[in-house]
């Protein structure tokens, strides 16, 4: 009987031993239950060859050949991954609807012995739960943003705090971005496994304890943040942290040092601050780069540039529970500091 997913924190307890995602490897990439194995039955041409067949030929072509697909892809996949799976195994198997192609796959599983089971709805049911919960449900959980200006180590703060056993949400982690003109951390993943990465993240939580997130924009670089997390963020009053401005531009010079690390790309991203600067002030944050004087270069982008900004959005926040005077920013100040906010507000 197919397994009906009832909430996110089930996931976690459901008895099996590995879920396996046979959709194309363009859905896996889209978005996935995390933890998920990519095994799929058809590839991204196969997927597209069957479902022309089905709409333009005959239904009854395409599965004869979808058939034919899937099991040639399932016998290298127990002749691959599955091939040092012992007869105990038990897998949870799921495709986009919970149809023929998870049904095919763990149909060839059961015969060999293993106890599979599939996803009643598949893929489609567990975004559904994503959606509810991002989307439509207000957050049950009473969250406790963290802010301050640019350069104040709030997500090593973050960090910090989850390693001392606290409950957090790293936005900017879930994103791969970290919020910024130079936040880039490579590709961001798509919108929807942005949300199932915070949605997850989530259902492990008590609800009874704060959720620590960083108080950030609308957006984390491309991103959205989805709407039941910014209704929770926009209205929860802030821990502000406070830091002296060369402290902070020497965090920034070294949190940053995959972008200062390549001068050039450094160069151009400082060109898209020219419509906001002028080519003068640009030309001399260019040449403080080129100097590798990063932390006055640091220092001037936060003067002219970070901190007019928050200020001015600073009226539009919600209101300050507390403000917190970092000491310093080194790891042991950070640590300090997470030790504070744990004592006072965990």
């Amino acid at each position: 009987m197919p397994t009906t997913l009832t909430s996110l924190a089930e996931l976690a307890r459901l008895p099996f031993d590995d879920i396996i995602d046979v959709r194309s490897p363009a859905e896996f990439a889209e978005d996935h239950v995390p933890g998920a194995i990519s095994l799929p039955v058809l590839s991204n041409e196969e997927r597209a060859q069957v479902g022309t067949l089905y709409k333009q030929v005959d239904p009854f072509v395409a599965r004869k050949v979808g058939a034919a697909l899937v099991s040639r892809n399932a016998a290298n996949h127990l002749e691959g991954p599955l091939a040092d799976r012992k007869g105990s195994w038990r897998p949870l198997v799921y495709c986009w609807r919970g149809g023929q192609r998870s049904g095919s796959f763990a149909s060839i599983l059961a015969q060999i012995g293993w106890r599979a089971d599939t996803v009643k709805g598949g893929y489609k049911a567990f975004r559904a739960l994503v959606v509810d919960a991002m989307h439509d449900s207000p957050l049950p959980f009473r969250l406790m943003p963290i802010d301050g200006m640019t350069g104040t180590a709030k997500t090593a703060l973050l960090h910090r705090i989850a390693a001392k056993g606290g409950q957090v949400i790293d936005l900017e982690g879930a994103a791969n971005h970290r919020g910024s003109l130079f936040g880039a951390m490579g590709e961001q993943p798509s919108q929807k496994m942005f949300e199932t990465r915070i949605a997850m993240a989530l259902a492990g939580f008590d609800p009874a304890q704060p959720v620590f997130v960083e108080s950030e924009a609308a957006k984390v670089g491309d991103l959205l943040v989805p709407p039941s997390v910014w209704k929770a963020l926009s209205d929860a009053p802030r821990l502000y942290i406070e830091a002296d401005p060369a402290e902070r531009a020497a965090y920034l010079a070294e949190a940053y040092a995959d972008v200062t690390s390549d001068v050039a790309r450094l160069s151009e991203t400082l060109t898209a601050l020219t419509t906001y600067h002028g080519r003068e002030t640009i030309a001399a944050w260019q040449a403080l780069a080129e100097a590798r004087e990063f932390r006055s270069l640091a220092a001037a982008l936060m003067e002219h540039h970070y901190d007019p900004r928050y200020r001015k959005a600073e009226e539009h926040r919600a209101p300050v529970r507390a403000s917190l005077q970092a000491q310093a920013l080194s790891p042991s100040g950070i640590d300090a500091l997470a030790e504070t906010i744990l004592n006072r507000f965990g």
